[in-house]
């Protein structure tokens, strides 16, 4: 758990997990990815089948299961919390947050931008298990004065459960295993020293897949031994972990090979056009079966006119295409469908990225079409350049 930009969290060239807004807090907007429902059925099942029914026995089996939801909304609050310790960490240093979004063995504050030095690095990172740690202590200051109160023995457990997991997050956190917050700090640590984000990154994370691969190897030997729920769990967060530390070097690799570079540099500039004149059953013909595109520039001589989209294709009724003329469905150009040559790269493509954006682009230079650029270029040509850098 931690923060990420925009490349981080999407892959860069591809589109990363979308979330379902909640609410708002401070500012910053709360999502949920249904991958976390996933992570909340499976706590769900663990606490109700396994932990509580151990140190609390002879409770009802339905007094069991609502501990375990109230368990999962527990922890979604907390890890809620957490990662707003970040967000608000980043706004002090003047850091644009998106939001927060949770997802399976994860929750992350979307950050716009880089962390400009090492510092900033670790104060954001540090704050997760500061927070993940005071949480702890009020729920174990609540459970005192709950059991000062005689409370029922579930909800003693449950908040119990939330004291100890809070503090067990907080630890887990501290790992120098990158992405997670103790990851991030050994990263800013080396940064610091090597004055050198790349290689620090890069020992970071070989660091943290190495923590991935021992959780996986001891999930392994508790399923042997016959620890089946556990094993379940060390198995499957080292297996998050790995991918994750892998992930996020790669990542910091397309960062770099986009970085100070204009559009110009990744869009096609012999781009396919059509004419206004023709009619929207040719351009379904002669087209859209062969280059299967979302938009096609409508150009009439040099001139721009505008775009037709494969939406609006789509909403011509059939009975109607051989009559209607692309010229009637052209949408102008605007900053949604335009970019000119000189834009930065890292902000399209995160814009790109983003939930139901646009991902493809005409390029356009004073009022004259001189390529298209699209999602799809840019993950193409990251794609053979790391085949490059791999096979070099």
């Amino acid at each position: 758990m931690g923060t990420e930009t925009p490349e981080e969290r999407d892959g860069a060239p591809s589109p990363g997990l979308r979330g379902h807004h909640l609410f708002r807090i401070f500012g910053f907007e709360v999502k949920l990815n249904l991958t976390w429902l996933l992570l909340a059925l499976l706590i769900t099942w663990t606490l109700a089948a396994g932990f509580f029914p151990a140190d609390y026995p002879d409770l009802p089996a339905q007094t069991y299961w609502w501990m375990g939801v109230a368990g999962a909304v527990g922890i979604f609050f907390s890890i809620v919390f957490h990662e707003l310790s970040h967000s608000l960490i980043a706004r002090r240093f003047g850091l644009p947050i998106k939001g927060i979004t949770l997802f399976i063995f994860d929750g992350v504050a979307e950050m716009e931008e880089e962390p400009d030095s090492a510092k900033t690095e670790f104060l954001m990172a540090v704050a997760g298990p500061l927070a993940s740690i005071l949480l702890s202590l009020v729920f174990f200051q609540i459970e005192r004065l709950a059991e000062a109160q005689q409370w029922s023995t579930a909800l003693l457990g449950v908040i119990h459960y939330l004291a100890v997991i809070n503090l067990v997050l907080a630890v887990f956190n501290l790992l120098p295993a990158f992405p997670l917050d103790g990851g991030r700090m050994l990263r800013a640590a080396l940064w610091q020293w090597r004055k050198d984000l790349h290689s620090a990154t890069a020992i970071a994370s070989r660091i943290g897949a190495g923590f991935g691969i021992g959780m996986m190897v001891l999930g392994g030997l508790a399923f042997i031994q016959g620890v089946f729920i556990s094993g379940m769990w060390w198995f499957l967060i080292g297996t998050f972990l790995r991918a994750a530390a892998m992930n996020s070097f790669q990542q910091l690799q397309i960062r770099e090979m986009l970085s100070h570079k204009p559009v110009s540099r990744f869009m096609n500039d012999e781009p396919v056009t059509v004419s206004p004149r023709i009619t929207v059953e040719s351009l379904l013909q002669e087209y859209v079966q062969q280059h299967h595109y979302s938009l096609y520039p409508v150009v009439e001589g040099e001139r721009l006119l505008g775009c037709v989209t494969l939406d609006a294709i789509r909403n011509t009724p059939e009975e109607q295409r051989a009559t209607t003329t692309v010229s009637e469905l052209t949408s102008p150009c605007s900053a949604a469908n335009t970019v000119s040559p000189d834009s930065d790269a890292v902000k399209l493509v995160t814009e790109m990225a983003g939930p139901d954006a646009n991902t493809l682009y005409m390029v356009v230079e004073n009022g004259r079409l001189v390529g298209v650029i699209s999602l799809k270029d840019f993950r193409e040509l990251i794609a053979m350049k790391l085949k490059l850098r791999s096979d070099g």
